[in-house]
C-alpha cells in the first residue's frame, strides 16, 4: 500500500481505500475471533434497554470513563497560570507525557512541563535523588523563575515527602536556598484535576503568604483578588480583565494562563508568557477580597482566604449567565464602591435582547449536560433562565451537598421539575440514559461524541446530538479561546445552543417536497 506524492490522503479518506479496506477485513477475519454481526446488534440492542440501566446503575467495582482526569493534571495549569513558572512533576516520565499531550490537543499549543522520571529503582528507594538532579537540570536547562511541584501516583504510594525532598536539595546547592519553589501533593487515585488544581493553588498560598502576613492589611491595596480555578476557556480570562477595567477596579487575576497557552505564531518560541507575578501573589493578602469563581472546586483555597488571609471569601457562583453574572458584578460593586457601567450594562442588555429572541426556539428543548460541578451549575442555571429543561445532570467528582444544591435549584424552576442529578456516575452511565430518557441534545466535552454515535446506530430518530462546551474539546478547533462568563460568554453559549437547535430543525427538513414545508430562511 502506498500513497501517490501528488495525491496524499489523510487517514480518512484513506482508510476507505480498496486495498485498506481488504486488510482491515483479513485482520478481522483471521485474527479476532468475532462474534457475529448478529449477537453484535443483539447485544447493543439490550445495553440501550430500561434492563441493562438497571444492571448499570448497580455497578461498584468498573469506573468506564469517568468525565474527569488526574489532580497532577489540575496542578500543572495551574502552574502554568504563574510567570515564568516551570510545572514540574514528580513522578514517572509517562505521566507528565500524558500531562502535555492532553493540553496540546486542547489548546492546540506546546505547553512546558517536565517529570524527575522515577522509574523501578526509585519506587523501592525513594524519588529524592530523582529530584536532586531534577530541580538542578530544569532550572539550568529552561530557566525559570519559579519551579511548581507536583506528585503521581507513584509518588504518594510510596510515601515521598516534597517539603524534605525540596529543603534537601536546597541545603546540598542543587538549587539556590530563595529560589521559589512551592509544592503540592497531588495523589491521582483521589479526587481529579480541580481537586489538582485547588492544591496547588494552595501550594502557591502557603508559599507565598503562609509565613508573611505580619504586615498584610485587608483591603489596602485597593484591589480584588479573582481566582477562576481549573478553566479552560481562555477567553474567561480575558472578560474578566474587561469587566474590572470597564469598572475601574484593581484586580488581580490569581493564576493566568491566557498567554502562555495562546501566544501568536511570529517566529519567536515562548515557553513562558503572561501569568501572576510573584509580586501580585504575595500582595494578594491586602486585598479587599478574593473571589473565587468555581467554588466547589476551591475548597482549600476558600479556606486559606478565610483562615489566613482573613478575607470575607465572598460567596459566588460560577458567572455564567445573566443571573450569575448580575450577582458577580454587584458583589464587586459592593466591595469597591464602584457602579457597574453603562458599558456593562449595554452589553447585559443585549443579553437580554438575544434571549428574548431565541426564546421560542430553546423553550422546552431537553438537554442532557455533564461536566465539572460549577460549570454543570452554571450551564443548568442558564438553561432554566432560557426557559430550556435540563433532564440529566451528571458529575462524576461532585459530593453530596453539591447533588442538594444542584436539587434546590431544579426544584426553584418549573423547567427543573423533570430533572436528575447524577453524582459519581461515569459516561457509561450517562450512555443508557440517553436511551432510556433521550434528551434532544446533550451538552459536554469531546468524549460525548461515542455516545451520540451510539444514539444514532440505534436509528436516525434515537439520535442525541452533542453540542461541545467543557473540557476537553479534542474533535473541533480554537473553541478554548471562547468566551463562557460573563453577558459576553452568555451570548456566545446562547449562539452555539439555539444554532444547535436550528441546524438539527434543518437536518429534519431537507426532503424536497416532503418535510421543507416550514418557510426555511425564517427563522
Amino acid at each position: 500500500m502506498s500513497q501517490a506524492v501528488e495525491n496524499i490522503k489523510p487517514s480518512y479518506p484513506l482508510f476507505r481505500d480498496e486495498d485498506y479496506k481488504a486488510s482491515l477485513k483479513n485482520k478481522q477475519d483471521m485474527f479476532e475471533e468475532r462474534h457475529s454481526p448478529e449477537k453484535v446488534r443483539e447485544i447493543f440492542e439490550w445495553t440501550t434497554s430500561q434492563e441493562y440501566q438497571d444492571l448499570n446503575f448497580q455497578r461498584e467495582a468498573l469506573t468506564i470513563n469517568p468525565a474527569k482526569a488526574c489532580q497532577p493534571l489540575g496542578s500543572v495549569l495551574c502552574a502554568l497560570g504563574f510567570e515564568k513558572t516551570l510545572p514540574y512533576v514528580h513522578g514517572s516520565q509517562g505521566c507528565v507525557a500524558y500531562f502535555r499531550t492532553y493540553f496540546n490537543r486542547h489548546f492546540k499549543e506546546p505547553v512546558a512541563c517536565v517529570s524527575d522520571s522515577m522509574t523501578e529503582d526509585a519506587a523501592v528507594f525513594g524519588g529524592q535523588k530523582n529530584m536532586f538532579d531534577g530541580l538542578e537540570n530544569a532550572k539550568a536547562l529552561y530557566k525559570p523563575e519559579m519551579i511548581a511541584v507536583s506528585t503521581t501516583c507513584m509518588a504518594e504510594v510510596i510515601g515521598d515527602d516534597l517539603n524534605a525532598f525540596i529543603g534537601n536539595a536546597k541545603k546540598e546547592g542543587h538549587v539556590p536556598e530563595e529560589f521559589p519553589t512551592p509544592f503540592a501533593h497531588t495523589p491521582s487515585f483521589v479526587g481529579s484535576h480541580t481537586t489538582g488544581w485547588d492544591n496547588m493553588f494552595e501550594g502557591m498560598q502557603r508559599y507565598f503568604t503562609l509565613n508573611h502576613m505580619d504586615d498584610k492589611v485587608v483591603g489596602s491595596n485597593g484591589k480584588i483578588n479573582l481566582v477562576a480555578g481549573f478553566e479552560t476557556y481562555l477567553g474567561n480570562f480575558r472578560v474578566l480583565r474587561r469587566m474590572m477595567e470597564e469598572m475601574g477596579v484593581p484586580h488581580s487575576l490569581l493564576s493566568d494562563p491566557s498567554e502562555v497557552l495562546d501566544t501568536p505564531a511570529d517566529g519567536q518560541y515562548r515557553m513562558y508568557e503572561g501569568g501572576t507575578t510573584q509580586d501580585e501573589m504575595k500582595d494578594a493578602p491586602n486585598a479587599i477580597d478574593t473571589l473565587l469563581l468555581q467554588p466547589w472546586q476551591l475548597v482549600k483555597t476558600k479556606k486559606f482566604v478565610k483562615d489566613t488571609w482573613n478575607q470575607p471569601g465572598t460567596e459566588l457562583s460560577i458567572p455564567i449567565g445573566l443571573k450569575a453574572t448580575d450577582e458577580f458584578l454587584m458583589a464587586v460593586s459592593r466591595l469597591t464602591g464602584k457602579e457597574v457601567p453603562a458599558s456593562l450594562e449595554k452589553e447585559r442588555g443585549r443579553l437580554v435582547d438575544m434571549m428574548t429572541d431565541s426564546h421560542a426556539w430553546l423553550h422546552g428543548k431537553k438537554f442532557g449536560l455533564y461536566g465539572d460541578a460549577d460549570f454543570v451549575m452554571g450551564m443548568t442555571a442558564f438553561l432554566l433562565e432560557l426557559g430550556a429543561e435540563p433532564t440529566h445532570i451528571l458529575c462524576n467528582h461532585a459530593n453530596k451537598r453539591w447533588k442538594k444544591a444542584m436539587d434546590a435549584m431544579l426544584e426553584g424552576s418549573p423547567y427543573g421539575a423533570n430533572c436528575e442529578v447524577h453524582i459519581g456516575k461515569d459516561l457509561w452511565h450517562f450512555r443508557s440514559l440517553m436511551f432510556t430518557n433521550k434528551p434532544d441534545f446533550m451538552i459536554g466535552n469531546s468524549y460525548g461524541k461515542f455516545i451520540q454515535r451510539d444514539t444514532l446506530a440505534k436509528g436516525k430518530e434515537f439520535e442525541v446530538p452533542l453540542i461541545r462546551i467543557g473540557f476537553p474539546i479534542f474533535d473541533r478547533h480554537h473553541l478554548h479561546r471562547m468566551t463562557t462568563w460573563g453577558y459576553e460568554g452568555a451570548m456566545y453559549i446562547l449562539t452555539t445552543l439555539v444554532n444547535a437547535v436550528l441546524e438539527r430543525l434543518d437536518e429534519e427538513t431537507r426532503g424536497m417536497g416532503t418535510t421543507d414545508y416550514n418557510h426555511d430562511l425564517v427563522r
